[in-house]
């Protein structure tokens, strides 16, 4: 009988060790796993080098704003992006005109290694509101296009603004613009930019991105 009850200890101590070790096992791989996903979290840093330069703009925008306009503006300027902080920002002037406007801008765009996300500020140089702090746009990119996210009043209401940058080659970008009065449901696009780089030798400048 004494037998059996120690073979019985054994047994039970047996299993509470191999379940132990079973657990640490289990932990040690979790913490791996979640270590090597930190580590292979992709450093975008250098995702906006594509903007350095000078560019000429074609750009698209919407006469007016979440209330079913079909009305689109055209504008054509220049751009110029200079790089700072070694790649880990930018900076952007911004200048089109059409037969109905001038728009100038200023757009720097800096980088957050701990959050592998950017902030993009925008400036306009007839925005009421100019010199207040301004809100970012927050966002990275993923498998070539970028999307940025913000929330903003726009007319009063309050409203969530979007930008995505695609199509990026060597010597072209596609930008748009959108707005969401129903929380992200459905987005409005407002503003088009396609542009095109200008060639250093062609010797072509431009002054020179909620837009």
């Amino acid at each position: 009988m004494m037998r059996v009850q120690r073979i019985a200890v054994y047994l039970l101590l047996f299993t509470s060790v191999s379940l132990s070790h079973l657990s640490a096992a289990l932990s040690q791989t979790s913490a791996t796993s979640a270590t090597q996903e930190t580590e292979a979290q992709r450093d975008g840093q250098h995702d906006f080098d594509f903007e350095i330069g000078t560019w000429e703009i074609h750009l698209s925008r919407l006469q007016d704003r979440l209330v079913g306009s079909k009305t689109w503006v055209k504008f054509d300027g220049t751009s110029v992006t200079r790089k700072v902080w070694d790649g880990r920002g930018n900076f952007e002037e911004f200048e089109t005109d059409s037969p109905t406007g001038h728009i100038e801008g200023l757009t720097l765009r800096v980088y957050n290694p701990q959050t592998h996300q950017w902030s993009i500020y925008w400036a306009n140089s007839k925005d009421p509101a100019l010199g207040q702090a301004i809100q970012p746009m927050v966002g990275e990119f993923k498998n070539g296009v970028g999307e940025f996210y913000d929330q903003e009043l726009w007319k009063g209401r309050s409203v969530y603004v979007r930008f995505i940058w695609s199509k990026i080659t060597p010597n072209s970008a596609h930008f748009e613009q959108s707005f969401s009065d129903d929380g992200g449901k459905t987005w409005e696009v407002n503003w088009i930019t396609d542009q095109t780089r200008v060639n250093a030798e062609s010797g072509k400048t431009g002054n020179s991105t909620n837009r």
